[in-house]
């Protein structure tokens, strides 16, 4: 791919985006950074741009620079049907993402994960596996550092292991990970696509350009991602489920049996893993098989599955109070992460859900919150959606909050000794807060101040 001297339009400045913009320009190329939000909210990065001599173009979307780049580089938080992206297309200009335009110049083999669920726990364990097998690595993608950093980096990686969402992969063309984990697709982000069927197949394009000799790690138990990849041409590994004639992973009792050779299983003892919940031991088994079939070692292996912590704001347990436990998941966004949280538990839930609607659908909640949920807690924009699609569910009720604090003193009053408080919002966070790590940490703070004021009271 020819850089210098090329026009390229970077849509989008955000972190990928501004890293994407960096790496053009010191190749020598002629770049234009436009993003739809003002100089204000972006000001650190648009001062870097400046600097760089990259121009900005802020607080709108000029059709003419869109017209007349040669090659437009989208950031995965802006959709590729938006008018300007439409109009340049139909010029037959090339729009691309960072991914695709990282993975033009990246050489060293690529392990790639997607999924609607577990990706960033997948990524991590998977990582630190190859760490402690011996391997360097580059940790990236939709995690942390963006893919197009690591060829600048001084250290040559010998793998790169990167985290992959479904909006990154709308805009690849040739990207090839050597090995492509699909850890389960349902139900998200329909507020952007236009049904679940492209948001699927938006997943789906991890295999695109796989051939033979390269590996995919699919979950077996997922009768749609088994049909819908059916006749990718990479040698596929099944986790969660497999059959007797095909290779992969399974949990039996603390066991975790892997066969991937032609008959000759390795086991891994899991009593002691830090992980908990069904999800997570699909994960554990998604990154194990990714690990072996990138050149992971058993002993290395073993030694992450101990040492592993898990991640912040997936099922963390945060404290107990009075013998209620409290657990941040806050990065449940979507309907099903938080089912799979409450499938984790056996004890009675105090729930807090909502936020910003992605356009899921709550009802399919409706067994689980009758069976397990004791009260119901709403917060945000959602709060009378999932109210109206769940108000005759709970059997201790739904009250409303206006506040994470309130939300977090609301539980406290409904829960008994031996209960549980979950948040789980099922929703994202952008109607009260910036991430739904900002999110967590509110939840931990309400939740530190109420311990904080019963240690007094007990004194």
């Amino acid at each position: 791919m020819v850089i210098k001297g090329k026009k390229f339009l970077v849509v989008g400045l955000g972190v990928s985006g501004a890293a994407a913009a960096r790496f053009l320009k010191k190749r020598g190329a002629s770049v234009t950074v436009t993003d739809k939000a003002k100089e204000e909210d972006i000001c650190p990065l648009a001062g870097e741009m400046r600097k760089m001599g990259i121009k900005l173009e802020l607080g709108r979307h000029k059709i003419d620079s869109f017209e007349n780049s040669d090659v437009i580089i989208i950031s995965p938080g802006v959709s590729d049907t938006i008018e300007p992206i439409k109009r340049a297309k139909e010029k037959g200009i090339n729009v691309i993402g960072e991914i695709e335009l990282a993975s033009r110049f990246i050489k060293e083999p690529v392990v790639a994960i997607t999924g609607t669920n577990g990706k960033t726990t997948t990524t991590e364990l998977l990582a630190e596996m190859l760490e402690y097998s011996g391997f360097n690595l580059f940790v990236g993608g939709n995690i942390g550092n963006p893919l197009i950093e690591y060829l600048d980096k001084n250290n040559r990686a010998e793998i790169v292991v990167a985290e992959i969402s479904s909006f990154q992969l709308d805009t690849i063309n040739t990207f090839r990970p050597k090995i492509a984990v699909l850890l389960n697709i349902t139900e998200d982000h329909l507020d952007r696509y236009p049904d679940f069927e492209a948001y699927a197949q938006a997943k789906a394009k991890i295999f695109k350009n796989q051939q033979n000799e390269d590996i995919a790690v699919l979950n077996g138990a997922d009768r749609f991602i088994r049909l819908m990849t059916e006749n990718i041409k990479s040698q596929k590994c099944f986790f969660n489920f497999h059959n007797a004639n095909e290779k992969g992973a399974a949990i039996t009792g603390e066991n975790l049996v892997v066969d991937i050779s032609g008959g000759q299983k390795y086991f891994f003892d899991l009593s002691s893993i830090n992980l908990f919940g069904g999800h997570n031991m699909e994960n554990i088994a998604a990154a194990c098989l990714g690990a072996l079939a990138a050149g992971g070692t058993i002993g290395g292996i073993e030694k992450a599955l101990r040492n592993f912590k898990g991640l912040s704001h997936r099922l963390e347990y945060i404290t107990s109070i009075n013998n209620v436990k409290y657990f941040n998941d806050s990065k449940a966004t979507n309907v099903d992460a938080v089912s799979k949280a409450i499938e984790s538990f056996s004890r009675p839930i105090i729930l807090i859900m909502g936020g910003r609607c992605k356009g899921g659908n709550y009802d399919i909640l409706g067994d689980q919150i009758r069976r397990n949920i004791k009260k119901l807690i709403l917060i945000g924009e959602a709060g009378e959606t999932i109210k109206s699609a769940l108000q005759h569910k709970c059997k201790g009720g739904i009250k409303s909050a206006d506040t994470m604090e309130e939300a977090v003193f609301f539980a406290n009053q409904a829960a008994s000794p031996g209960d549980i408080v979950l948040l789980s919002p099922a929703c994202s966070s952008f109607d009260m807060y910036r991430s739904y790590a900002e999110r967590g940490e509110i939840f931990c703070k309400a939740v530190a101040i109420l311990r904080e004021t019963d240690d007094r009271q007990k004194r």
